[in-house]
């Protein structure tokens, strides 16, 4: 199986948001978690209200299990919105998360780049960096 089927796979379990859909989940208190490297998001920007944690420790620090769990993760039925620059690695994070047990969680459409284009706000920080 190659990495398109891995994504479809991936994305048949999620109803994705829009830029326009994220942003009216973060005001009614979702979490919007931003997996950018350090370097894309000084190039684009900061989205306004998201938590910034590693691709790598995200499941550790959203499972409410976990002992490594940022305060915010206090359940499984959480709203999580995964945004990434262009909306696959992204897709992938939020199944993970689906596969741990937090069945909201989901991802944003076309990243940042998407959000970008929808003319939304980006700030130049400081970001909400979760380590």
């Amino acid at each position: 199986m190659g990495i398109d089927e891995v994504l479809a796979k991936a994305r048949a379990g999620l109803r994705r948001m829009t830029p326009e859909e994220t942003e009216a989940a973060r005001r009614r208190g979702a979490l919007i978690i931003d997996t950018r490297t350090e370097t894309q998001r000084r190039e684009q920007g900061e989205l306004p209200g998201a938590i910034v944690i590693d691709r790598t420790v995200l499941e550790w620090r959203l499972d409410p299990a976990s002992d490594a769990r940022i305060p915010e993760a206090t359940d499984y039925d959480l709203e999580i919105v995964v945004v990434c620059r262009q909306g696959y690695s992204s897709s992938l994070a939020a199944a993970s998360l689906r596969a741990v047990g937090l069945w909201r969680a989901t991802d944003m459409i076309g990243g940042v780049e998407a959000w970008r284009r929808a003319g939304l706000p980006l700030t130049s920080g400081p970001a909400d960096v979760r380590r």
